[in-house]
């Protein structure tokens, strides 16, 4: 295992170099100081965030140092008997989900699982994604997610970079080629392998098995697969493991590689444990035992297992599961099933808004929904409450800090265009973009830095990345923004995606924006070209909505009184549909890498 390189676990921090916080009220940081070092001396200023933070909720709040798992065991004690998952119409009780969990703990010890030994989850959301998921921390082990929409190439690398030993999947054809030939071929020595049906309440189990037969895997199988109720054929009393919630690790979460080869993000229970329970006090007026989960974004994405999974059952809430997010499939169980919160990407926010059968069904069950994932364009979140009347608020975070580190409030000012204030126990500053260590005034642009106690450790294996990301105890993002004098955050753009046209910075978010800002569009995104005399250019690629129509012509003159003109797209390239990623958030690294390819192939025809 990689060193772990983060500070003895103990939040608020008493201090260490760097970072000595004046102690307020019950000899926690006070919430308007921190000192924080800037070239080597010890440089105090007031956290803007003090004077604006929501009246109910203390920035200076006690955060909790637990082992994962105990968040779900806890809400089996209070809330035996409520629901806790609802999968396609098949209920389970708290007190169920509990002894699953208990019985795959001790299945998985039974194949050899031992403490730190790494079990995969190959799954879409269903109950054996969960019960999987706490069953491998129950018994000790680190839980690595794997993307089912990933290649046999990327399981392969992420398994033999991991070390992941058992991996839990199903019978599916889209899932179990992709691991089956990795058995004995890589570290993965066992598969545990579930079928749909035993999750489905009758009688759509039985119409899956009759009509769903093309989508299993009918082909020849490992001589040593299990079923997954074979895991779950046992007393279900696991062998107790101790767990140091500070020190051992409880999920290996990949990044999405956009940047390089994907990088195991090594989120200690405390990490974990730590964003639930702060998302659970952001959560004004939560009621424990009474709020219902829409769970439509995929588990194995870092902000669901957070915000959706983690936080729900914690909060002893029912979670309305889907296997993937189906626009009428959840119109129509927030219409029946009344959520009251959503947690989303702003896709699916737009989607929702763009249906054209969204009067028909009843939304005013929802709360609060929160967007993650992408920067939520203003028109997307203006037109969304309008169309619900239901609070739409942004957050923000990345997969380093388990995942969120700021939020808008729920109740209170949300300013427009910002990712909110920094969650209880995090502190945000922005810090000079080519010297990490100084920390720039109110307004100013640079590098967004996370401290809190969410956190991670460090990367797996990667000492050398590990330090160029935490300097000083923050983490740098990568991003680019500005926080104002109230404490709220701006996010600009990753730094990575920053445009040079002839010398000017460009932002692709600050365009894209202004594009949203057009009747006929329903998504876009920006990117640089190459350019041979610029050395960039500004080229937007368009999805309009159903049964509208801009030209090119016409949208770039409708941005003329909207960005400067070193901003205005060279070129607009419309399309039925734009690349996503995994969890739905729309995707620049495929339109990049053809555009780079374009430009190549004409320097070559050129010679």
């Amino acid at each position: 295992m990689a060193p772990n390189r983060k500070r003895p676990f103990s939040w608020p921090p008493s201090g260490g170099p760097g970072y000595d916080v004046p102690k307020g009220r019950h000899g926690a940081p006070r919430p308007g100081v921190a000192s924080l070092g800037g070239r080597g001396e010890e440089e105090s200023m007031d956290c803007a965030w003090s004077k604006s933070y929501p009246p109910k909720i203390r920035w200076d709040a006690e955060i909790p140092a637990r082992p994962l798992y105990t968040l779900l065991s806890d809400s089996v004690a209070r809330f035996p008997n409520n629901p806790c998952l609802d999968f396609l119409g098949r209920r389970y009780t708290y007190a169920e989900v509990g002894a699953l969990v208990e019985k795959a703990a001790r299945g998985f010890q039974e194949l050899g699982v031992r403490k730190g030994a790494r079990v995969g989850l190959f799954l879409p959301n269903s109950p054996h994604s969960i019960i999987s998921y706490f069953g491998a921390l129950r018994a000790g082990a680190t839980v690595v997610n794997y993307s089912p929409l990933y290649a046999e190439p990327q399981i392969r690398h992420q398994v033999e970079d991991s070390g992941t030993e058992v991996m839990v999947t199903l019978d599916l054809e889209v899932l179990y080629p992709k691991v089956s030939g990795l058995v004995g071929t890589s570290p993965l020595r066992q598969l545990v392998v579930g079928t749909l049906p035993e999750v489905l309440p009758f009688p759509k189990s039985a119409l899956y098995t009759l009509f769903k037969r093309r989508q299993r895997y009918h082909g020849a199988r490992n001589d040593n697969d299990i079923s997954f109720a074979r895991l779950l054929q046992n007393a279900g009393r696991p062998v107790a493991v101790g767990i140091d919630p500070a020190k051992d690790i409880a999920v290996l979460q990949y990044t999405g590689g956009t940047t390089g080869a994907p990088k195991g993000a090594m989120l200690t229970h405390a990490n974990l444990f730590a964003n639930a329970h702060q998302a659970m006090l952001w959560l004004e007026g939560c009621r424990p035992g009474e709020e219902k989960m829409l769970g439509a974004l995929p588990f194995f994405h870092v902000f669901a297992m957070t915000v959706a999974m983690n936080l729900a059952l914690y909060i002893g809430g029912e979670i309305i599961l889907h296997p993937r997010f189906v626009l009428d499939d959840v119109l129509r169980d927030i219409d029946k099933k009344r959520p009251t919160l959503v947690p989303g990407v702003p896709t699916m926010f737009a989607a929702i808004n763009h249906s054209p059968k969204i009067k028909q069904f009843d939304l005013r069950s929802v709360k609060f929904c929160i967007s993650g994932g992408a920067p939520l364009p203003v028109e997307v979140k203006q037109s969304f409450e309008a169309h619900t009347g239901c609070k739409l608020v942004e957050g923000y975070g990345l997969t380093e800090a388990s995942p969120v580190a700021t939020c808008n409030p729920l109740y209170g000012v949300n300013k427009t265009g910002s990712i909110g204030q920094p969650l209880p126990g995090t502190t945000i500053v922005i810090t000079d973009r080519d010297d990490p260590r100084r920390v720039v005034g109110p307004g100013e642009r640079g590098e967004i830095c996370i401290q809190g106690p969410q956190v991670m450790a460090g990367y797996w294996n990667r000492p050398h990345e590990t330090a160029s990301a935490i300097v000083d105890g923050r983490l740098r993002t990568g991003d680019i923004g500005t926080m104002d004098e109230d404490g709220y955050v701006f996010l600009i753009d990753r730094i990575k995606d920053l445009i040079l046209v002839g010398g000017f910075n460009v932002y692709p978010r600050n365009v894209e924006e202004a594009i949203y800002e057009h009747a006929a569009v329903a998504e876009c995104t920006v990117i640089g070209v190459p350019d041979a005399h610029r050395g960039q250019a500004v080229k937007a690629f368009v999805r309009c909505r159903d049964g509208a129509h801009v030209t090119q012509a016409e949208l770039i003159d409708f941005l003329r009184a909207r960005i400067g003109k070193h901003e205005l797209p060279r070129e607009v390239e419309f399309r039925h549909q734009l690349p996503k990623t995994m969890v739905g958030k729309l995707s620049k690294k495929e339109l990049v890498e053809e555009e780079a390819a374009k430009f190549q192939a004409g320097k070559a025809m050129a010679t």
